[in-house]
């Protein structure tokens, strides 16, 4: 997974601006304008994948895409260093990306400099790497010789600090372990899943030598970088009893997947071998459900039993970028090419379907329950239970019973939703809670829809996620009147708050007290997220009642981040009604509440509310009913913290590996799961989260072991499954995690 590779412009300091004060209401800080002078002289940068590294002068030593303040008419000298022997070059352009002022040619070797003269012109905006555009891409201002005009300055903290949590190394051997599940039995067993094609069992006396079940000459060959493979496991409530387990995993293309296609998503039955159910037969398969999956990428591989027995199953959009391309069909928004995430009569991706595996249909192994939203609709696929998804990685339920699920994001913004029975999550339409363009994906439109017309399922609303972060928020730039504090009050003159902002006694609202873990704060936060669950264990009471989740990779090429959100009182009410799916709404949808957003007259993105028909405070037209804009997300956004972790397996706040997956373990405690590098040639472990005084109750048998020597040995071994994107920015289609 590493960070966006697509050629589109990266997203202007003015569109990041209009989303800020969601973002503070989030628990993300807003940065703080501050001045720098003009360059005048010789400026050197140098040249790495993750972003371009000012080296001079002063003003920009360290920084990273760092906005170049030239005095307009004045003749520069830039000298670049490749610092990571990968294909670099530099390009100057203006802001639209049809006119190139400097394009030099690529250097491939590490240590090698370039030099490039120019004279700073009206019409520059930016400055990028061809091939790494999505991460190596900065500003440039145009100033006067006096340097007036201000910038904004890298923020001192864009997500809260979090409490300080232990994190202790449980088991290693692995590849690129994909998932951590328990069995309702009377055990003291950890299933762990590598995306190699093996089960792994995590018991008393640490990791078992042997597999549980071995299906690895089962999978489609994996590349380098890879998200396909073995990708889920859930045990059946009655497992104790009748030995039932269910695994979704990448095969190659089976009967019925058209020519042209990638693989083709299995999700088979299996059972143990014995009473004991000490280890499962292979032989035992029969194959439940397959979708024909169009490209390599976007597989989720989420599978979970619900409190109502039936079995939940997160598909991704079919890969590559956009939700477009080969696989991918029309759907009802014309503004925007695809997609699967909007579809739910041609095929079953973009989703989370719901199927009744104790039954047989009439031409199903799986029983579709009488209950789901599209049921006997004509044209429908009944599987579906909620849909408008780019990539579910990382999907849990509480012990009440509620769904969160992540969904991987394109170019921009990472999402966690709270997920309802009929629910629709808004992509392609959206990218969290922000409009999205197929055409121009890195620079939102200012309107879009908030619901599906009349004849498209009645016309249901667009739901906002209740988690957002964007991948980074620096470089921010007020728009002609907008408050330079990004802004809290609506155009009507009434205050907007959050509700939501601070909860720990470390953090101001927002979180703009103190610095955590390396990384959050240089205005880079993330690229793709990993899914967790909300802390229902006893033994850390800095996590009680938080979501525990994270992100894959800071920048693509660095270990990741934990986080946690704290929901509001009663979040498990919020929208909670299940949607109506198939009633038009006759007109009424221009001033209600639907689900999780809030729309019309409660804007709370941007400087703005649309109050009356006044315009949004960034000078925008109001939208036609039934339209949202850019400036109308929901308002009670959960409040953000990186939690700051210690231990053998943490540096500087953060984990030392990328961040794969979160399991639950059958007391409650939260196990993160990591590897060493963005590639399979790293080294897999399992971590538990435990109090930072290590004195907060006593651990599970085996918790102290750390088996090292159970090498998963598939020769086709993979990254992980669900949080895309490889080296090199070689994601298969912009953002793995997040463009492609």
């Amino acid at each position: 997974m590493t960070r966006n590779d697509d050629s589109t412009p990266a997203v202007s300091r003015r569109t990041v601006l209009r989303s800020s004060a969601a973002l503070s209401t989030a628990g993300l800080a807003l940065p703080v304008l501050g001045q720098q002078d003009a360059i005048t002289g010789e400026i050197r940068l140098g040249g790495r994948i993750s972003g371009w590294v000012g080296q001079a002068p002063e003003p920009i030593v360290d920084e990273r895409n760092p906005t170049l303040r030239l005095v307009q008419g004045q003749s520069y000298t830039l000298s670049w260093e490749n610092l990571d022997g990968a294909g670099h070059n530099f390009v100057i352009e203006n802001e639209t990306g049809n006119e190139e002022f400097v394009s030099t040619d690529i250097l491939a070797t590490e240590g090698e400099t370039q030099t490039v003269e120019f004279t700073a012109q009206e019409e520059m905006a930016e400055y990028y790497c061809q091939p790494h555009s999505g991460t190596m891409r900065g500003d440039i201002e145009l100033v006067d010789e006096e340097g007036n005009g201000d910038m904004a300055a890298a923020p001192d903290q864009v997500i809260g600090q979090g409490p300080t949590v232990g994190i202790e190394t449980v088991a290693e051997g692995l590849t690129a372990p994909t998932s951590l599940t328990v069995a309702n039995e009377d055990a003291d067993r950890r299933f762990i899943t590598d995306q190699t094609g093996q089960i792994y069992v995590h018991g008393p006396d640490g990791l078992e030598d042997e597999p549980f079940l071995d299906i690895s000459d089962q999978l489609v060959e994996l590349m380098e970088f890879d998200e396909r493979g073995l990708l889920g496991l859930a045990f059946h409530p009655e497992f104790a009893d009748n030995g039932r387990f269910y695994v979704r995993y990448s095969s190659p293309p089976r009967d019925g997947t058209p020519e042209g296609y990638d693989h083709t998503f299995v999700l088979s039955e299996f059972q143990t071998a014995s009473d004991d159910n000490a280890t499962a037969d292979p032989d035992s398969e029969r194959v439940i459900l397959e979708i024909p999956e169009p490209q390599f990428n976007h597989n989720s591989g989420n599978i979970r039993f619900g409190p109502d027995g039936y079995l939940y199953v997160g598909t991704g959009d079919g890969g590559g970028a956009n939700d477009t391309g080969t696989g991918h069909v029309e759907d009802w928004y014309d503004e925007n090419d695809g997609g699967n995430g909007q579809d739910t009569q041609e095929n079953l991706l973009g989703a989370i379907l719901r199927i009744d595996v104790d039954q047989e249909g009439e031409e199903t192994p799986y029983a579709i329950p009488d209950d789901n939203p599209l049921v006997d609709q004509e044209g429908e696929l009944g599987e579906h239970y909620a849909w408008g998804f780019r990539n579910p990685w990382g999907m849990s339920f509480t012990d009440g019973g509620e769904l969160l699920a992540a969904d991987v994001g394109q170019n921009l913004f990472e999402s966690v939703n709270h997920v309802q029975r009929g629910g629709n999550y808004s992509w392609n339409v959206k990218e969290g809670t922000h409009c999205f363009s197929t055409e121009t994906p890195r620079d939102p439109p200012q309107n879009c829809p908030q619901r599906t017309p009349d004849d498209v399922r009645g016309g249901e609303p667009l739901l906002d996620p209740v988690i957002e972060y964007p991948h980074e928020v620096s470089f921010l730039e007020p728009e002609p009147g907008a408050e330079d504090d990004g802004g809290t009050e609506t155009d009507a003159g009434n205050e907007t708050t959050s509700g939501n902002e601070t909860a720990t006694d470390n953090e101001t609202a927002g979180g703009t007290d103190g610095v955590g873990g390396e990384g959050v704060s240089d205005g880079q936060i993330g690229v793709s997220v990993t899914g967790g669950s909300l802390y229902e264990g006893g033994e850390i009471n800095e996590l009680e009642g938080t979501y525990v989740f994270g992100d894959w990779s800071i920048d693509g090429q660095n270990p990741g981040t934990v986080f946690l959100a704290r929901p509001p009182e009663g979040w498990q009410d919020a929208g909670s009604d299940d949607m109506d799916i198939g009633s038009p709404t006759d007109g009424e949808e221009g001033n209600e509440r639907v689900g999780n957003e809030t729309v019309d007259n409660e804007t709370a993105i941007g400087n703005e509310t649309n109050a009356g028909n006044e315009t949004a405070g960034n000078g925008s037209e109001i939208p036609a009913e039934g339209e949202a804009t850019q400036e109308s997300g929901q308002d009670e956004l959960w409040p953000i913290e990186q939690i700051q972790l210690e231990g053998e397996a943490a540096e500087n706040g953060r984990p030392t590996g990328f961040v794969y997956a979160f399991g639950e373990g059958a007391d409650g405690e939260i196990y993160v799961l990591t590897t060493s590098t963005s590639t399979v040639e790293g080294e897999g472990a399992v971590h538990r989260l435990v109090p930072a005084d290590g004195d907060g109750g006593e651990e599970p048998a085996g918790g102290d072991d750390v088996e090292t020597g159970n090498e998963a040995t598939a020769s086709n071994e993979t990254d992980a499954g669900g949080n895309e994107t490889g080296a090199d920015n070689e994601t298969a289609a912009g953002n793995e995690p997040n463009g492609a």
